[in-house]
């Protein structure tokens, strides 16, 4: 197989994509036997994936140096066309349901193909094409402003990833200046970001009622092929976290307050966990790709083959330059039956935690790499992020590897992390849930009820002098919101999953791996609450599954060491 720097790209020929596409799918609806139907389906299937494969390298391409003019014009062309290969899926899908053939349909690909091929139909028409082009291109456009960021600080200019280190510092004037130079980039740019929001979420309600839908949350979930929960399970979610999460983390926070040493922990002190200093991991980028190899060698001989395999390929692009976006993600070069993971490695415990949660996702990638059904390549996102969850702690054992006599100080922090981010995910979704509610409110009335909201899910959090934040514009970062609404719950809910996992394997770790390795394996062939009961995890909707996890959090912490 040939590294990533070596996969060549040519800009798909989409006219003749469409002809082979759409002769394909006639031969499905015509076909007088279930064999050539089951063959036109893995043909279109192939298709799909190779056309997939030219739009994912334009997208890492350009993500890894955004100044690069031609892979710029690249994933404008993406976006602008990824319309053309969803009706492409669309004509494809209802062909499948329209076939006199669906019972051996069912056999040769399993029922779920089927179910994932009406909620495709249910989202998507000819006429919302122009539409979907251009919420994909808002995307761009928000994605364009924080990757560009230049932000001066203390005679050097920085980008918002390279800001982490800052803003973690033990020096509280460092905090305190990084956070605000942060905002000093972003407020200019709030009224732009505000605009491309209120844009995104008029076009997404419009593009709702075209398809028949009252608004635009339950296309969401359609989108996100959510076939076996409904909203009202996820608010009575956000109602357990607010009773059980969020007690916790005042008292985290309080304790953290007092670690630190400090009367108030305002907004640039969170980042800060300990006097002494946030754990750190102790080696170069190269280095903690080594340990991080020999740790995966070490947890079992499928991770051991699937890093050297990453490595070997050149198959990560994990330190933080200039040009290059923000943040982590973990994505699938289908047609090189290979993952890929991007990340901003900038010399904080984060690039250990970004490490084992993007390998996590790359892991079920390869695990599943050929399967030739796109559709169970990947589960939906909540299931997604099992893998990545669990991964970050199933691999604690390794974690003296990278922060030496840090481990347990990193540990406490992954753990309360955890915490901290059910409460944030449930803030983001429940705003979410709002905006969508109400279309019409105005870019001020949403910054008021943000603020309002993250005074219930982070009662503790307290703004100096920082206009910008307190206006309750910090959702302004929170990339989800302008790529991919309503996906971010979904962190919430794996973790609920993830923290089970780690519960089992330190009763038994080789049954809790096991049963992982068995998730993994199975991709997106089930649905999210059908993959949680395989893998023998109790749903997130469960009240008792809160409790207990909640009980096996804080029984942590009162042993740990680490205070």
């Amino acid at each position: 197989m040939k590294s990533f720097h070596a996969m060549p790209y040519t800009r798909p020929n989409l006219e003749a994509v469409e002809t082979a596409a759409h002769q394909l799918i006639d031969t499905i609806r015509g076909a007088d036997n279930a064999a050539s139907v089951i063959q036109a389906v893995k043909d279109l299937n192939h298709l799909r994936q190779e056309t997939a494969t030219q739009f994912t390298l334009s997208h890492i391409r350009n993500s890894i140096d955004t100044q690069d003019p031609f892979y710029k014009e690249e994933k404008q062309f993406s976006d602008k066309n990824q319309p053309r290969m969803q009706a492409i899926s669309s004509a494809y899908y209802r062909a499948l349901l329209e076939s006199p053939f669906r019972d051996q349909l069912e056999k040769a690909f399993g029922q779920l193909l089927l179910r994932k091929a009406e909620l495709a139909i249910k989202t998507f028409s000819p006429e919302i094409v122009d539409d979907l082009a251009r919420e994909n291109e808002l995307y761009t456009a928000y994605s364009d402003i924080t990757s560009n960021a230049q932000i001066p600080f203390r005679d050097e200019t920085y980008n918002l990833s390279q800001m982490g280190k800052f803003t973690s510092s033990l020096d509280r004037d460092t905090r305190r200046e990084a956070s605000q130079a942060i905002s000093s980039f972003m407020a200019p740019y709030g009224e732009r970001i505000d605009q491309i929001y209120d844009e995104q979420v008029k076009l997404r309600t419009s593009i709702a009622r075209k398809l028949g839908y009252d608004n635009f949350i339950q296309l969401a979930y359609d989108r996100l092929g959510r076939s076996d929960y409904t909203a009202d399970m996820v608010a009575n979610f956000r109602a357990q976290v607010k009773q059980y999460i969020v007690p916790l983390t005042i008292k985290l926070r309080e304790q953290q307050r007092e670690r630190i040493g400090v009367d108030t922990l305002y907004h640039f002190d969170e980042p800060l966990h300990f006097a002494s200093g946030n754990p750190l991991p102790k080696g170069a980028p190269d280095e903690l790709v080594n340990q991080a190899s020999a740790m995966y060698d070490e947890l079992s001989p499928e991770t051991g083959a699937f890093f050297r395999f990453m490595v070997d390929h050149d198959l990560m692009d994990l330190v933080a330059k200039k040009g290059k976006r923000p943040g982590g993600y973990c994505t699938s070069i289908a047609g090189e039956h290979a993952p890929f993971i991007f990340s901003n490695f900038n010399g904080t415990s984060g690039d250990i935690t970004v490490l084992t949660h993007e390998a996590g996702h790359a892991f079920m990638f390869y695990e599943v790499r050929d399967n030739t059904v796109p559709e169970y390549q990947m589960p939906t996102l909540e299931a997604a992020e099992i893998h990545s969850h669990s991964m970050e702690l199933l691999t604690w054992p390794w974690m003296d590897r990278f922060f030496q006599e840090d481990a347990d100080k990193y540990r406490f922090v992954n753990l309360s992390g955890n915490v901290f981010m059910l409460a944030s995910c449930c803030l983001g979704d429940e705003f979410q849930h709002w905006v969508y509610e109400h279309p019409e409110a105005t870019p001020a009335m949403r910054r008021a009820k943000w603020r309002s909201l993250e005074q219930e899910y982070m009662p503790t959090r307290t703004y100096l002098n920082d206009e910008y934040l307190e206006s309750g514009a910090t959702w302004h970062r929170v990339l989800h919101f302008f790529m991919r609404p309503f996906y971010y719950i979904d962190y919430a809910l794996a973790v609920t999953c993830a923290q089970q996992f780690w519960t089992r394997s330190l009763a038994d770790k080789e049954a809790a791996w096991t049963d992982y390795l068995h998730l993994c394996r199975l991709g997106g062939s089930m649905s999210f609450l059908d993959l949680v009961k395989e893998a023998q995890l109790q749903s997130p909707f469960d009240t008792a599954c809160m409790q207990g996890i909640i009980g096996d959090i804080e029984q942590w912490f009162s042993s740990s060491s680490v205070k």
